[in-house]
């Protein structure tokens, strides 16, 4: 791991030859990493518990090394009070992630009273974001309009992590200060939203949001017509200090208190894992490594690629053994090269170790080196 405050230094993948999509106007085929200075340091949670296991931490670590890149690892036993991690406190970009938190505040905005999980909006052409908004197709021609439910953002925001679901959302709490608010009014550290979708992910490719952009093509053209550099300085802002950055630790303490209660009322508890639960992205993640019997509320985050490189290729969530032993875990990775097969098999890996941990209390064969 590159100590804090350092420059990372622009480096070749060593991968061979990439495909010509993989960066838009390239003249060179090699992925590289965009040159960052770290940002400053994150406030750490306050944790208190009795130290991990030391093979567990091994293993961690092991797995870290193994796969080269900077990222960082952290797994809370909800039952045993232990936490063990790789970088734990170090922000990384934590992209759809933050969905969460939105989530989060519309949920506290519900138990308060000020929100409705039937309360119906109204989405417009005005309502696009960017990317990944598969909701939006509803909306037909400049003057179209879907009607829909908060309970049913929500749902497609955490299941399908639609992005113009999460902007209405963080619209109809009240913005995304409200969010910042209700997590330090719940004492979380280590946590941030950054905005909306739209507004992060255009600040991020070197663009201010303009409503056309709401049509990905569109927004995609005028990315592709950017100077590199002008790419390059908005993605080194970015990856020195992310605005929706957290700590893995950060994570894995508010994903443990929301299991535990203590952040929702139990109706909203229920409600949002239950949302979790049914997450259809990142199936080769770390739910890929899911053994029979085993469980896992999660969500997923998934950056931009640049040079050949991507960023922000996070997936958090809670492991349950088959006899109700949770863990919360949180896998980050902030700039890689490595192709998506290994990134999966990291994080496939860090599930199977999490089983490894609850069945015998050591590593068997089942996790292997991802390489």
């Amino acid at each position: 791991m590159i100590a804090r405050g350092a420059v990372v230094a622009l480096t070749l993948a060593g991968l061979g030859l990439v495909g010509l999509g993989a960066w838009a106007g390239a003249t060179r085929l090699t992925a590289q990493k965009v040159t960052y200075v770290a940002g400053p340091a994150p406030v750490r949670p306050v944790r208190t518990g009795p130290p991990a296991p030391a093979e567990f931490q091994d293993e961690l670590e092991r797995l870290a090394r193994a796969y080269g890149d900077p990222m960082g690892i952290a797994v809370t036993d909800l039952s045993a009070g232990w936490t063990a991690a790789v970088a734990g406190n170090e922000r990384f970009p934590q992209q759809s992630v933050s969905k969460l938190w939105v989530a989060l505040a519309v949920l506290q905005a519900v138990d308060e009273g000020r929100l409705s999980l039937d309360r119906t909006v109204t989405m417009g052409s005005q309502d696009r974001s960017v990317f990944y908004q598969p909701l939006t197709r509803r909306i037909r021609g400049p003057r179209g309009a879907l009607d829909i439910t908060i309970a049913d953002l929500l749902r497609h925001a955490l299941i399908e992590s639609d992005n113009a679901a999460n902007d209405m959302l963080i619209r109809e709490v009240g913005g995304p200060g409200v969010v910042t608010r209700t997590l330090a009014a719940k004492g979380l550290a280590g946590l941030s939203l950054g905005g909306t979708e739209r507004d992060v992910q255009t600040r991020t490719a070197g663009l201010t949001w303009k409503p056309e952009y709401g049509a990905t093509w569109i927004f995609k053209q005028a990315r592709a017509q950017l100077p590199d550099a002008v790419r390059d300085q908005a993605l080194a802002g970015y990856l020195a200090d992310p605005p929706d950055g957290a700590t893995p630790i950060g994570i894995v303490t508010a994903l443990t208190a929301l299991t535990e209660g203590k952040l929702l009322s139990k109706a909203s508890t229920d409600f949002m894992l239950e949302l979790m639960g049914e997450a259809r992205t990142g199936t080769m993640r770390l739910r890929g490594g899911l053994a029979p019997g085993w469980a896992l509320a999660h969500k997923t985050g998934t950056g931009p690629d640049w040079r050949g490189a991507s960023v922000g290729i996070n997936d958090v969530g809670l492991l349950t053994a088959p006899d109700g032993h949770t863990y919360a875990v949180a896998v980050m990775i902030r700039q890689t090269t490595r192709p998506a097969s290994v990134r999966h098999a990291l994080m496939r890996n860090v599930t199977r170790a999490v089983a490894a941990q609850w069945q015998t209390g050591g590593f068997s064969a089942q996790t292997q080196t991802a390489n």
